[in-house]
């Protein structure tokens, strides 16, 4: 039987552009909610609490939608998702208590939750076994962007001037809603149509317990975790940072973006560093050195030197999030890649409600750096389990599918020739 013809990459590009303007929506929105905080009378416990409720909803959202997109279309969790990103970033800032802010904090993450399930079901789905870490490399590029727009956007808006900082906050959540509405000019055409076999394979329901018990998918589940929970307390708190050092707010949204920076140089380079290095290693290595600068952050260092360490370890937590996503989707079943994607958010979820409630219960008993000593433990946690798991489903980008990748036969053949 001829091999199906491949898509091209059309669809690749309009979701980096959509979600480089959903990332940089709500990596806009997410200093300027703990701004608004502030303004609102906040401390260090409750801008924790806040930006620990921006994941919660998406806790417990995860893996119904995984389910949802195994057995059907992922295309529409996009416009859902911008939808309420952009509705929780405009009600962020007409809130005016704490509660309120926090609840609708919440609504912009399970928006973002919505969006990146759709977006990588459909980067796994439509993406051959052979270019998986190279596309899903591409696709965090989009986020990479926001993540290095947002924060500039956000520093360059919000003033720290007294009776401003309210005002100015507000403003940056409503034009952080606008950012994300103009996503919607990318999402067209966006996904192919799913063949019978594929239907048919779909229809299987694989217990969680067997996703989970899948060689490689915990590693990879818990090295998203890490890297991402500490993105997330960077964002998050290194406004509260900057207030404690006098630092203004576009410093800190410079320094933010410097982070991104490095990490969208990462990612152009990823492929041909995973050729030398390999999954594994690459992993360890980088998660291990990004845990030492994490720590590192809480050094009363001059404003160059935190510039240094932001690019450089913007640069190693770069490699971990599509790393981890080709890992999960290698080693799940083929009929359930989603839901381990969903698992894989889940994780991440989890650290994002953990992480920044157990920084707010640190920073206020030993102090505004406290965070990020504790991200460099769960960061060098992830580098032994990056040594020992991270490699499980492929070896390096473009060397084929492993056999935990368990892909239909009818597909190994053009796998093969992809890698060659």
């Amino acid at each position: 039987m001829p091999p199906e013809p491949r898509p091209g990459r059309g669809w690749l590009l309009r979701l980096v552009i959509a979600f480089a303007f959903a990332q940089g929506a709500v990596s806009m929105a997410r200093p300027a909610v703990s701004y608004r905080a502030l303004s609102l009378g906040a401390d260090e416990r409750a801008i924790g609490v806040i930006a620990g409720v921006y994941a919660l909803l998406p806790l417990f959202a995860a893996v119904p939608l995984g389910r949802r997109t195994d057995h059907g279309r992922c295309a529409p969790l996009l416009p859902v998702g911008v939808v309420l990103i952009g509705g929780g970033c405009a009600l962020s800032g007409t809130s005016g208590s704490l509660p309120v802010l926090a609840a609708w904090s919440g609504l912009m993450g399970l928006g973002h939750l919505c969006f990146v399930i759709g977006a990588q079901s459909l980067v796994a789905r439509q993406s051959p076994p052979a270019e998986q870490d190279r596309n899903f490399g591409h696709f965090t590029i989009g986020a990479s962007l926001g993540q290095l727009v947002g924060p500039i956007a956000a520093g360059y808006l919000i003033s720290e001037q007294d009776g401003e900082m309210a005002r100015t906050s507000t403003l940056a959540l409503l034009v952080s809603a606008a950012v994300a509405a103009v996503s919607f000019t990318s999402l067209w055409r966006i996904e192919h149509p799913r063949t019978p076999g594929a239907h048919r394979q779909a229809a299987e329901k694989v217990p969680v317990g067997s996703i989970l018990r899948a060689r490689g998918v915990p590693a990879g589940i818990f090295i998203s975790l890490a890297v991402l929970s500490a993105t997330d307390i960077l964002t998050a708190y290194l406004p509260v940072v900057g207030e404690d050092r006098g630092i203004p707010p576009a410093t800190v949204g410079l320094l933010l973006s410097l982070r991104a920076a490095a990490t969208i140089a990462c990612r152009l380079v990823m492929s041909p560093v995973l050729r030398i290095v390999g999954r594994a290693a690459l992993l360890s290595t980088t998660c291990l050195l990004g845990g030492l600068l994490c720590a590192a952050v809480a050094l009363p260092v001059p404003v160059w030197g935190l510039a240094v360490m932001l690019a450089v370890l913007g640069f190693c937590l770069g490699f971990g999030q599509p790393l981890s996503m080709t890992t999960v989707v290698q080693a799940a079943p083929a009929a359930a890649r989603s839901t381990a994607l969903a698992l894989r958010l889940t994780g991440n979820r989890l650290g994002q409600v953990a992480a920044p409630a157990s920084a707010g219960l640190t920073a206020g008993v030993a102090g505004t750096g406290a965070p990020f000593v504790m991200l460099g433990v769960l960061l060098v946690g992830a580098a032994g389990l990056g040594l020992r798991g991270g490699g499980a489903g492929a070896g390096t980008a473009g060397a084929g599918p492993a056999p935990a990748a368990r892909t239909p036969r009818r597909e190994r053949p053009r796998a093969r020739r992809n890698s060659t």
